[in-house]
Formats: C-alpha cells, structure tokens, sequence
C-alpha cells in the first residue's frame, strides 16, 4: 500500500483495570489514546488519506477504554495522526490491538491478496511529495518475524502477529522504532517521526477485514 502523505502530552501511563490488559506504569508521551474522541466519530487529530474511507474508522469504548475501531469493506485507506517525537529519548512505539475479523484469502507476500486485519505504521518525512514508513502487521498467514518491502522501498513490513487465533483478545506490542529504522532504512540518519497511521484494509482480496487499536504511545526503553 502507498503510504499516507497526511503527516502524521507528555505524562505516566496508568492503565485502569478496566483495561483489558494488565496495569502499567511507563515514562511515556501519549500519542492518543482515544479519551478526549466522540464516539462512533473519527478521532480528533487524524486523517484519512481519501475521503471515501470516511466511516472506516470511529471511536468506540469498552468499559473506560476508548478505542478505534476500523471496518473495511472491500477498501484499503489509511487514517494518520500527526505526532513529531525524540526517538534518542523515546524509542519506542506502544500499543494494543486486537483482530477481529481477517481479510479473507489474505497473504502480504502477494500484491494480489496484500490486506490486513491490522496495520501500525510510524511515519517518516522524506520528499516533499512522499513518506518513509515502517509498518507492523498482524498477518493471518506470514510467519512472525518475516520482513517485506512496499511503496518502491518507501514502505518496511514487520510481521509481529501471525494467525487467526488471538481475535477477540487485545495483545500489548512495544517495537523499538529507532532500532528498527536504522536496521531497515540502510543506518542513515533517522528524522524525527512525524507520525502514526492505520490500516485495516480489505480491497486486494475484495472482502471485509475489523480490527481495533488503543493507546498509543512513545516509551523509554
């Protein structure tokens, strides 16, 4: 997928125990996480790379937990929120997801089938006109660990989950961007990120993919 060109408050992170993952204090800053967004509407502060993804993307809640819940329907645009921050102070990137319904005949190794249930990217500047991206997914069928490129080498591809069995669940990733991005980006100097974005994307394999995505956040080590 070509990636977004809409480029993308400092506090400890307490997780209430509504939350459905274990509580944790961490030094972070907080990218968004939801609490301050309308429900059912798209969050304050992102945008959608078209505007025909309108409706793809809303804030939903469960108990206290504010989260995006993305729904797509034989469509693949991405919603990114614009948030510079220090990778040599904060180098990691934080949050939680789960899947809930895959894309189906899904393969990212494959232009054909390349959709995903859930996509995190952090955002890099790079030309006036283009962006430079490591993108995290949850694959149904790629193995964990497996490394892809896209967008003409603009784009990264991690896989950090592999397979249908964690729907309904929220699972916790911390992914050290700053590591990440000189080992995928040939070690060149990195530029402050200048941003998040999303994808839960269905529109090579023409079916439906769900996924949600909750509390974002840039961590020290």
């Amino acid at each position: 997928m070509v990636a977004s060109r809409a480029l993308i408050a400092f506090g400890l992170l307490m997780l209430a125990s509504a939350c459905p993952w274990p509580a944790l204090a961490e030094e972070c800053v907080v990218i968004d996480d939801f609490s301050q967004a309308t429900v059912g509407e798209l969050p304050p502060g992102w945008k959608l790379r078209k505007d025909s993804g309108r409706g793809v993307y809303s804030v939903q809640t469960q108990g206290q937990l504010h989260y995006l819940h993305a729904a797509s329907r034989g469509i693949g645009i991405q919603a990114a929120k614009q948030h510079e921050w220090d990778l040599t102070k904060y180098p990691i990137l934080a949050w939680s997801w789960r899947p809930v319904e895959f894309p189906k005949g899904s393969d990212e190794r494959k232009d054909k089938t390349n959709d995903s249930a859930l996509a995190v990217y952090a955002v890099f500047p790079h030309t006036q006109w283009s962006v430079k991206s490591l993108k995290y997914i949850w694959s149904a069928v790629v193995p964990v660990g497996t490394q892809l490129t896209s967008s003409g080498g603009l784009t990264k591809v991690r896989v950090l989950q592999t397979g249908t069995g964690g729907s309904g669940g929220w699972t916790e990733e911390r992914v050290n961007v700053l590591d990440d991005a000189k080992a995928l980006f040939d070690g060149k100097e990195i530029p402050k990120p200048a941003g998040i974005a999303v994808l839960t994307d269905s529109d090579d394999t023409k079916s439906s993919a769900q996924g949600d995505y909750a509390n974002f956040r840039a961590c020290k080590p």
